[in-house]
């Protein structure tokens, strides 16, 4: 039987981490909360290969707590679109404005008021103070899961309340009292490259002799995976309108449910409705254009885009533009756009000035590919 000292776990990885671990990652240059911070959420549910450039992009325009919350949520998830999980975008900036109207803007610096910020949960809590606040704390994101359940074989989906309190104890007893900002990038690293989902290097990881599941060759096996449900499949028709300038129609979604405050295009349940809409406005249904259906998964379900194009006229534009103005006189400006929707220009949503869900910017993209061919 293996007996396993949570000394010589930490003393195993720190040496592997002076030698092969990530040094050089973007966050980990001029260290700060607000830095870490910004990297520890966009890296939930998100690789780092994928979110290097996002993080880049967005410190470059919002290099201090101060700048994010000067801006606006528009602003703030147009740097955000394509990286998907949306509320983390919104909790951020959320969090922003509670840190420079509460704090002062300097960044809360013990646990409870940092788990009390939108988004920021007991894991993403401990990275911030651990990494950037120099104090001992243990983390346990997807990587460490990984880590531990295969290192203790640890039975069951580490989803389970008993099985997610047992992590969080091996977690805690693990960090050891000096070098922890290291050692929870270390441990974050070694689920990252080594102890991966799949084709874990089991060869070069420094705790393999000591891993319980890699003595009872049952290293795939962990950790359990949720139990099966199969998804649900939802079906949206999304209509691109087009006028004569080439400008398209975009109306901002609700701040809850699926691509909070971002603009997308005009959504229906049926064919039919997209086609009753399109009449209402003085269109024919038969010069709408059904583009290939494509299908975009979210975490609790598929949905099956059906793209509709719809080339208005000018006449449309100016009917919206009146219902804006009339609306004006009865509610607030925000408001309003958010009612009835706006123009904007092709070459501004190509640009991504305009935050936008990853399905309307492959629409948007395709849109301004079939008019370069000159299709429609």
């Amino acid at each position: 039987m293996t007996i396993h000292n949570k000394n010589n776990f930490s003393a195993r990885l720190l040496a592997w981490f002076d030698q092969y671990g990530r040094h050089d990652l973007p966050w980990q240059q001029e260290i700060n909360p607000y830095r870490v911070w910004v990297s520890e959420i966009m890296l939930q549910q998100t690789q780092v290969k994928t979110v290097i450039p996002y993080y880049q992009k967005f410190m470059s325009h919002f290099p201090t707590v101060k700048d994010l919350v000067n801006a606006s949520q528009e602003q703030v998830l147009s740097h955000w679109a394509g990286l998907g999980y949306y509320a983390r975008g919104r909790n951020l900036h959320k969090s922003a404005q509670i840190i420079v109207n509460e704090y002062g803007g300097e960044f809360p610096q013990n646990f409870d008021e940092i788990v009390a910020l939108p988004g920021i949960g007991r894991s993403t809590a401990g990275a911030i103070l651990s990494i950037a606040l120099q104090q001992k704390y243990a983390i346990l994101d997807g990587n460490v899961k990984r880590v531990l359940s295969r290192y203790y074989a640890i039975e069951g989906w580490p989803g389970e309340k008993v099985i997610e309190n047992d992590l969080w104890l091996k977690a805690s007893e693990l960090t050891p009292p000096e070098r922890f900002a290291d050692y929870t990038q270390a441990i974050m690293d070694l689920g990252a490259t080594l102890c991966t989902r799949s084709k874990p290097n089991c060869q070069a990881c420094p705790q393999q002799p000591y891993c319980q599941a890699y003595q009872q060759d049952r290293v795939l096996d962990f950790p359990y995976k949720k139990p099966k449900k199969e998804k649900p499949i939802k079906q949206a028709w999304l209509l691109i309108q087009a006028n004569e300038n080439g400008d398209v129609f975009l109306k901002k979604r609700p701040q809850k449910g699926i691509w909070g405050g971002l603009w997308s295009l005009p959504e229906f349940e049926s064919r039919t409705l997209c086609e009753q809409y399109a009449e209402s406005q003085g269109s024919h249904a038969d010069t709408l254009i059904e583009w290939d259906t494509f299908r975009h998964t979210f975490s609790h379900y598929h949905l099956d885009i059906h793209p509709v194009y719809l080339d208005m006229s000018g006449e449309f534009k100016k009917q919206v533009a009146e219902l804006n103005a009339e609306y004006r006189l009865q509610a607030e400006p925000k408001a309003q756009i958010e009612h009835f929707g706006e123009w904007y220009s092709l070459e501004a949503l190509m640009q991504s000035k305009v935050g936008l869900p990853a399905p309307v910017t492959k629409l948007i993209t395709l849109l301004d590919k079939r008019k370069s061919d000159g299709l429609s």
